[in-house]
């Protein structure tokens, strides 16, 4: 069963984005627009990204990777194959978000995500054991992140779901959202998040709370056939 989500925003006050392309770099931006203290980092020391951060994502501050287990919000946005150059100690127990997706038609076939039958994120928590991880941000593009936000009750305002199996951290992260310009919707556990993967009339499409909700469902329901 899904739900619209009413996330605490105050729960969440610093962000820290590992990963400085696109999607990394708009959620910075959005992020900052929005009031957050935003950390960035790359697998590269702090010194070699400052200057690109100062130009790319103004008013984030360039942090060696290790530094962002002093925010309160993790977000991942890097290339989904290189998930396990992830070192797991460094996010247990810290609230985690996927924004990464398999998709081999762009990517190339990858034997960890094409011989296993959970989602992408299933595999990227299982890898991260101990984190407190959560899919979303994963069905909107870079550019429509900056484009699509809606003050809150905007009649036109775009929904973005999240999925995950810890429910205090889907939460937070839809007040995050919230914050960001759009409507949450939990779509509840992490394995939801088939419903969001690409190829999917969500991952395709721009949609209301009321119709992510409605398709959310639909997957559910189908999920059980």
């Amino acid at each position: 069963m899904t739900s619209t989500a009413t996330g605490t925003a105050d729960s969440i006050r610093s962000i820290g984005i590992l990963g400085a392309g696109r999607v990394g770099a708009a959620l910075a931006r959005r992020s900052v627009a929005a009031g957050y203290d935003v950390r960035i980092a790359t697998a590269k020391p702090a010194s070699e990204i400052s200057l690109l951060a100062e130009i790319v994502t103004p008013g984030a501050t360039a942090v060696d990777a290790a530094e962002l287990a002093g925010t309160d919000l993790t977000i991942v946005a890097i290339p989904l194959r290189k998930y396990r150059d992830l070192d797991p100690a460094h996010f247990a127990g810290r609230a985690v978000v996927d924004v990464m997706n398999y998709w081999a038609p762009t990517d190339g076939e990858q034997a960890d995500f094409e011989a296993d039958h959970r989602t992408s994120s299933e595999i990227v928590q299982d890898h991260l054991a101990g984190s407190l991880l959560v899919k979303a941000f994963n069905h909107i593009g870079y550019h429509d992140l900056e484009a699509d936000h809606r003050p809150a009750g905007a009649a036109d305002r775009r929904a973005l779901a999240v999925a995950g199996d810890h429910e205090e951290v889907r939460g937070a992260v839809a007040g995050v959202i919230d914050r960001l310009g759009f409507d949450a919707v939990d779509a509840g556990p992490l394995a939801a998040g088939r419903a969001l993967q690409p190829g999917t009339e969500i991952f395709n499409g721009s949609h209301s709370a009321a119709r992510l909700h409605g398709l959310l469902v639909e997957a559910c329901a189908g999920a059980r056939v």
